[in-house]
């Protein structure tokens, strides 16, 4: 399932808590698509804390507790690590991370904190959502099989990549506008991992962020960026971005195109790429500021000016996703969809 289609499942089992309803969620996937960053991300957007509990670095008594005698009984200590209403609040996540790399042990131990909301004495305050992520077989993790008493107390999700959900996460978080420039040109690289081949950096969501950072930190020496990039993406990925990052400097003047003046559209469709996604980027850094109508109609104005008019969709489409129903009260909206409405209509 998409990203997009799971941050709404997982925001509709939050808000679940307080009717009862919730069923605690389990996230499969392979390595750096972004399962533990979307239940922060759902922890976020409630204003709600997550507390990040690594099942595989765990024991059985840290779930449990410690006992300790009391009078002719014996009780037990619940770790203080576990959400607590007086200490953490009424409503929250528990997120179980790393489930599938547990030990049967400490599974086990969590059968009953998963379905029931206890463990022993411990109660697990009503508003609080349980969330879990795991590492599939087969995706070169230290996983163990997950026991099927402990699979059948959660709804199982598997999480796919989904280039239009990255790109809309990506201008969300300042993402290099080159990186999703790039990825728009090559899209099959946004996740490219085969545990067959036993690679150690390989291409996904998590590491083009770090390839983001490496061109701000690199991106003035030549001689170090292709092999940083290449530490983040891997060789083939590294040395095709910066490949891209140097074609850039025959992209026309944005400057030009965001003022409204005639400016050609680049033949070479890299550069289309890249044009594309740094006017999506002026278009969000416009916003609440005085420019903005005008800014905004200069893009839509560009968009109608690319020889492959699909690729003016795809800048549009992005600056939906990135500014949102305001797009829709640029005059210049209207011109633009008229122009290109036979191709929406096909592709509807």
């Amino acid at each position: 399932m998409r990203p997009a289609q799971l941050l709404t499942i997982l925001d509709r089992e939050f808000a679940s808590t307080r009717d009862g309803h919730h069923t605690p969620v389990m996230l499969w996937g392979p390595p750096g698509v972004g399962k533990s960053d979307m239940i922060r991300q759902t922890g976020e957007r409630h204003a709600a804390p997550v507390i990040d509990v690594r099942l595989s670095q765990m024991e059985p008594s840290d779930l449990r507790g410690i006992p300790f005698r009391s009078g002719d009984f014996v009780e037990w200590a619940a770790p203080a690590i576990l959400p607590n209403a007086d200490r953490h609040g009424d409503s929250g996540i528990l997120f179980l991370d790393e489930i599938t790399s547990a030990p049967p042990s400490v599974s086990a131990a969590a059968y009953q904190l998963i379905l029931d909301r206890r463990l022993g004495e411990y109660q697990v305050p009503e508003g609080w959502a349980i969330f879990a992520a795991g590492n599939r077989q087969g995706d070169r993790g230290v996983t163990y099989t997950m026991p099927a008493p402990l699979a059948n107390r959660f709804s199982h999700f598997e999480v796919d990549t989904h280039l239009d959900d990255w790109v809309a996460w990506a201008y969300q978080h300042a993402i290099d506008e080159r990186v999703i420039a790039f990825l728009r040109f090559r899209p099959e690289l946004l996740f490219d991992f085969d545990p067959a081949h036993n690679p150690v950096a390989f291409p996904s969501p998590r590491s083009w962020e770090f390839a983001h950072r490496s061109l701000q930190k690199f991106g003035d020496h030549a001689g170090l960026l292709q092999g940083a990039l290449q530490a983040c993406v891997g060789p083939a990925a590294g040395i095709e971005l910066t490949a891209f990052c140097n074609s850039l400097d025959k992209m026309p003047d944005l400057d030009d195109i965001v003022a409204g003046r005639e400016v050609p559209v680049p033949d070479e469709i890299d550069l289309q790429y890249a044009v594309a996604a740094a006017l999506v980027g002026r278009a969000i850094r416009a916003q609440n500021t005085p420019q903005a109508l005008q800014t905004t109609g200069n893009i839509l104005n560009y968009a109608r000016s690319f020889p492959q008019r699909e690729m003016g969709v795809m800048l549009v489409s992005d600056l939906h996703r990135a500014i949102g129903e305001s797009l829709f009260q640029v005059p210049e909206f209207g011109t633009w969809a008229n122009a290109i409405a036979d191709v929406m209509l096909y592709e509807s």
